[in-house]
């Protein structure tokens, strides 16, 4: 079987786009551009407007207001079926009358491609997806898996220079999601279309993501690569959506930035802390034995729970100045060697370089 060529992607230009429903504000004037063959991820909480705005850019909601331009043509008040996008629904939406062929061949046929030439792509499609041979059965003989490889197939047969994902994993198990998101960043790199996907769980826009828009309450938060929002967040919300974190107030006394009446070592002045709290992430913190160097920052507390996780272990800690956090390490030799138990006292250690600011907001 030849191999499936790459699609021609087209870039996407989102210009103040803005949808109401009555009193509530979907999307809040939204400006982002997706570059030709990017996999961006839009992440958010339910009822952030992630899917609103998948949705505005597939043609099925009207914008009241804004600019939507695929390839530099303004798209926003084009129908669906003359966008050019291929589109993978939550649900997969197969047709349940027709076999696998049937349902990927479906765009083919209301696009009047002569019959041999749909059968070829058909094939190709399912060559792609890795279902080769499987055209003939019936969708209900499919595994989760299966469907959303059939879905998928149905969305590329076409060569779209656009694919959009809404949420198509999240009715797999733990383990095939986790399989499949390997593989949709593989076909993604073969297929080359610009891909807009969805999703709530942060794990899977870091993991397949080239960048990620987070999304809430209608705005778009922060956009940037998975390393720069989980490195560097704009803010308290992107850092507690992406990734686990505890947020600790500073004082400033006398120029030097304090936490619990000790001296923070920071990479930034103290006069940049003020309405600012310093993050801790639970595995950039560790359990000290020894001497502090001149770049740790010191915190003690007591032990209130420990979790052991086989490979790892949680531990959750009271601070001296109040604050509860979390700590995550990782478990050598014997389970239980040098663990401290609840109730201990403990020391904890984090590097000046892991110290990052966000505004509390």
């Amino acid at each position: 079987m030849t191999e499936k060529k790459k699609a021609a992607a087209v870039p996407i230009a989102i210009e103040g786009l803005t949808k109401r429903y009555g009193a509530a504000v979907a999307l809040d004037h939204i400006d982002l551009d997706v570059r030709s063959g990017e996999f961006l991820t839009l992440l958010g909480p339910s009822g952030s407007g992630k899917t609103t705005l998948l949705m505005a850019l597939a043609g099925f909601v009207r914008p009241d207001s804004g600019s939507l331009r695929f390839g530099g043509v303004e798209t926003v008040c084009a129908p669906p079926h003359k966008r050019g996008v291929g589109m993978v629904f939550q649900s997969y939406a197969l047709f349940p009358h027709m076999n696998v062929a049937e349902n990927i061949g479906f765009a083919l046929r209301l696009r009047k491609v002569p019959r041999d030439e749909i059968a070829r792509r058909v094939d190709e499609a399912l060559e792609t997806v890795e279902l080769g041979g499987y055209g003939a059965r019936s969708v209900a003989q499919l595994s989760g898996g299966q469907r959303q490889r059939v879905a998928l197939a149905r969305a590329i047969v076409f060569d779209p220079g656009i694919l959009l994902m809404d949420e198509p994993l999240s009715a797999l198990d733990k383990k095939l999601r986790e399989h499949m998101q390997v593989e949709l960043r593989r076909l993604h790199e073969k297929l080359g279309m610009t891909t807009v996907y969805v999703t709530h769980d942060q794990r899977e826009a870091l993991s397949m993501s080239d960048r990620i828009a987070v999304i809430h309450r209608g705005k778009v938060m922060q956009i940037g690569t998975p390393g720069e929002l989980y490195e560097q967040p704009a803010n308290r919300f992107v850092a507690d959506f992406i990734g686990e974190s505890a947020f600790l107030p500073i004082e400033v006394r006398d120029g030097v930035a304090c936490y619990a009446g000790r001296p923070l070592r920071l990479q930034t002045g103290a006069d940049a802390c003020r309405d600012k709290l310093l993050m801790l992430r639970p595995e950039r913190l560790s359990v000290m034995t020894g001497e502090a160097d001149a770049d740790m920052n010191v915190f003690r507390g007591t032990v209130s729970s420990l979790a052991y996780h086989g490979d790892s272990y949680l531990l959750q800690v009271v601070l001296e100045g109040g604050a509860s956090i979390s700590v995550r390490g990782v478990c050598r030799g014997h389970a239980s060697a040098g663990m401290p138990g609840k109730g201990d006292a403990i020391t904890l250690g984090m590097h000046r370089q892991d110290t990052v600011l966000v505004a509390d907001a």
